[in-house]
């Protein structure tokens, strides 16, 4: 749908009283907007009329982009952070937006691989809740603006007004209905297909790859794992066909982990580039050789694989916080912590999860490895109630325990996991992982790329 440009707001006009103010206030105006990510999703409105309209009232800020687009179902994260670091290590001065974020809200809106400052996110925030309120008058299309909406549109702010040369921008939810869909990526990357959101993506692998490689502009290269013979693949392939774009997909070991697969499509993306004519500013060509080990630490994300302690009258014990939600996904960490071969004896789970995720797959995948689970819940996410997934995970032949609080729950599967002698695994969700994390110790000083203190 196209929306008539509206007038721009400068970005030295004076600004209104509310201009200025610390983020938390921002923040707390931005939470009166529609919140997908706290409600169930079964009548969500979708559409990019509102997302349009609110960026030509901001003068268009993603038309100032050069952008590599990055959808799937898991891995964008982790994958945009590869790219990232590529571009960096060039040279390059990149954005990155990312959702959701674990601590902080500043991790979403990356520059030059730091976190924004809370004083640009809130004056960009404070200008997009503006043209919002604008449109709101006007009876414009971007009254109906949603709180994913207007993050995006502050975020492509930033990055508009930042002067930057590329900008990595991760999918929210889909693909082609999604905010982020505003912007025409030269390369989109679409990592995987796995069954999630399904009453908004459709109940098949196949409807789901529709949705997510709209994301897909003609011109564009398409970056994916998805094999022309797989039915989701097919779907990708066919759109790419249509629009008459190249199908690059990186050449993988059978038993190849999330992060071999992940720098894999990482390195495709920076190859494409660099097979283009993209230049670091002195002459440095891209190419997956830039993902070397150091690029790929920085790179690396809170949450995902990563190795932390938490404290118990026992001693400390080892936790791994990863935010896997989907049954492959879960089953593809297992697998790589357990070739890891660094962790002692058996391990405890600690599970939340939201309420349109595949709760009984993710569980028996668990119930195969986990020697007993700890079932949770978010207070004021949607979600399956610690009992309901206590019963699945019992009716899975697993162990298992429901503690409504994080906090109560973190403590007693830390006490499970040291009784045995084991690890404690905390999985399900980002939103938990972020809930926990500072109730956990970093293994070792130093601290991630993009992550709040």
């Amino acid at each position: 749908m196209h929306v008539a440009p509206a007038a721009p707001i400068p970005s030295d006009a004076p600004r209104p009283p509310g201009d200025g103010l610390p983020l938390p206030e921002v923040l707390a105006r931005l939470d009166r907007l529609t919140d997908w990510e706290k409600r169930p999703r079964g009548g969500m409105r979708v559409g990019l009329a509102p997302m349009r309209d609110l960026l030509a009232r901001l003068g268009a800020p993603q038309s100032r982009l050069r952008v590599v687009h990055v959808g799937g179902t898991k891995g964008k994260g982790s994958v945009g952070a590869l790219i990232e670091a590529g571009l960096l290590r060039a040279g390059l001065r990149t954005g990155r937006y990312a959702s959701p974020h674990v601590e902080s809200i500043t991790e979403r809106v990356c520059l030059d691989g730091r976190p924004v400052a809370e004083a640009v996110l809130a004056r960009a925030l404070s200008r997009a809740l503006d043209a919002h309120e604008a449109a709101r008058h006007d009876d414009g299309p971007g009254g109906d603006a949603t709180w994913f909406d207007v993050l995006t549109a502050a975020a492509l702010l930033v990055f508009g007004e930042a002067g930057l040369d590329w900008a990595v921008i991760e999918v929210g939810l889909g693909g082609r209905l999604d905010s982020t869909n505003a912007v025409d990526g030269e390369v989109a990357v679409i990592t995987n297909i796995g069954l999630e959101h399904t009453e908004i993506l459709g109940s098949t692998r196949a409807a789901i790859a529709a949705e997510k490689a709209g994301i897909l502009k003609a011109g564009a290269a398409l970056v994916t794992t998805l094999a022309p013979g797989d039915e989701a693949g097919a779907v990708a392939a066919a759109r790419a066909a249509a629009l008459g774009c190249p199908v690059l997909r990186p050449v993988l070991a059978p038993d190849a982990s999330i992060a071999e697969e992940n720098a894999a499509l990482a390195g495709l993306v920076l190859d494409r580039l660099g097979g283009c004519g993209v230049r670091g500013p002195g002459g440095t060509p891209l190419g997956a050789a830039l993902l070397d080990g150091a690029a790929r630490a920085v790179a690396r994300l809170p949450g995902r694989l990563e190795r932390r302690t938490v404290s118990t009258a026992a001693g400390p014990v080892p936790v791994v916080l990863d935010g896997a939600h989907v049954p492959f996904n879960l089953a593809a960490v297992l697998r790589d912590l357990a070739r890891a071969g660094d962790l002692p004896g058996p391990f405890c789970a600690l599970v939340a999860m939201a309420g349109d995720k595949d709760a009984a797959g993710f569980l028996a995948v668990l119930a195969g490895s986990a020697g007993a689970i700890v079932c949770t819940e978010m207070p004021e996410r949607r979600g399956h109630a610690a009992e309901a997934l206590r019963r699945l995970a019992t009716g899975a032949g697993i162990a298992a325990e429901a503690e409504a609080s994080p906090e109560a729950a973190l403590a007693r599967a830390a006490d499970l996991a040291a009784a045995r002698g084991g690890w404690l695994l905390v999985t399900g969700s980002l939103h938990l992982v972020g809930a926990l994390r500072g109730a956990t110790k970093a293994e070792a000083p130093g601290r991630d790329r993009c992550r709040s203190p």
